[in-house]
């Protein structure tokens, strides 16, 4: 069961969004609900978002400082099962899906509301996670529909799919709670290597 006082937390949550990401010839797309706008002047447009440490992800994003940010529709559920709930460390997720490659390399998703090409500007080391906060390199409008908002989903989600979705919850909790007290403070030194 999840904790009542995390569960209130949900109500600060963003849109459910797909990000995608390469480095060193790899690739792959995840699911978070932490993406949100990071600027409030319009001219210097930037998202963040965090992304597990135990997230196959992670160190792509970390390493090559590049990602796509898409808003998904309310129609676009087996997307985020798919992304969601299996592992890119055992699958390339990506292979399933259509992309296209952006201006910086990294695979876009052709099939959301609007996508987001982004590079990394800054990390902050988070515990369980890293915060990146990137810039807005390029945006891209694709076919119209309602946002998939955190509320939309919890409110929308299948029996099955949300005790499978809770009990991964629940096993990713476990292996990110040691990591959550120990954050490094240590300045980012930017991307390594590119797509």
């Amino acid at each position: 069961m999840l904790d009542p006082g995390y569960v209130q937390l949900r109500h600060l949550t963003s849109p459910v969004v797909a990000i995608t990401t390469s480095a060193n010839g790899r690739r792959n797309g995840f699911i978070v609900n932490s993406a949100q706008r990071a600027s409030l002047v319009p001219s210097a447009p930037r998202i963040s978002l965090y992304v597990s440490k135990t997230n196959f992800s992670h160190d792509l994003v970390y390493s090559s400082g590049l990602l796509g940010v898409h808003l998904l529709r309310t129609d676009q559920w087996d997307l985020i099962w798919h992304l969601g709930l299996q592992s890119g460390r055992e699958i390339d997720k990506l292979a399933a899906v259509e992309t296209r490659i952006g201006e910086t390399g990294v695979p876009m998703l052709v099939d959301c509301l609007t996508a987001y090409e982004c590079r990394v500007v800054n990390a902050m080391d988070a515990g369980a996670s890293t915060y990146f906060l990137a810039d807005i390199v390029a945006v891209t409008s694709g076919r119209d529909g309602p946002v998939m908002t955190s509320e939309y989903f919890r409110a929308n989600i299948t029996p099955e799919r949300k005790h499978q979705y809770e009990s991964r919850l629940l096993e990713t909790q476990k292996l990110l709670e040691p990591l959550a007290k120990n954050i490094e403070r240590k300045p980012w030194n930017g991307a390594v290597s590119g797509p």
